[in-house]
């Protein structure tokens, strides 16, 4: 997808056919569900998770795979096991078919429990 020019989540998702809006709008509910205290807002043309005015968390559709942007250096670290299987650039997780839900739910845990300090 060409950088959205949706001006909330919402919209940004309605821009998706089904199948892969339902696998944004999992993720979507899942930050929603996981991140306490973060705010959400459409940032660099995707949905961005922020606390205290900093991007920690963002997703998008791409065309061959849906991005999760996971811009925690230590949460990274952290799950270096776990990510090696994956598809990761720096702090970008691609996901080719479904999203590994669970995966997803542990690395928002973990942004959600530290204190922010260390951003990529």
């Amino acid at each position: 997808m060409v950088q959205s020019k949706a001006s909330d989540v919402a919209a940004y998702l309605a821009e998706f056919p089904q199948d892969r809006r339902e696998a944004l709008t999992e993720l979507r509910d899942l930050c929603l569900q996981e991140l306490p205290g973060f705010t959400e807002v459409m940032a660099y043309g995707m949905p961005v998770y922020e606390r205290d005015g900093t991007g920690e968390i963002a997703f998008a559709g791409q065309k061959q795979y849906i991005s999760f942007y996971l811009l925690r250096s230590d949460v990274r670290a952290a799950f270096a096991d776990r990510l090696a299987s994956h598809d990761m650039g720096k702090g970008c997780l691609r996901f080719r078919k479904e999203p590994d839900y669970e995966l997803v739910r542990d690395l928002l845990r973990a942004t959600a429990s530290g204190d922010g300090a260390l951003i990529c």
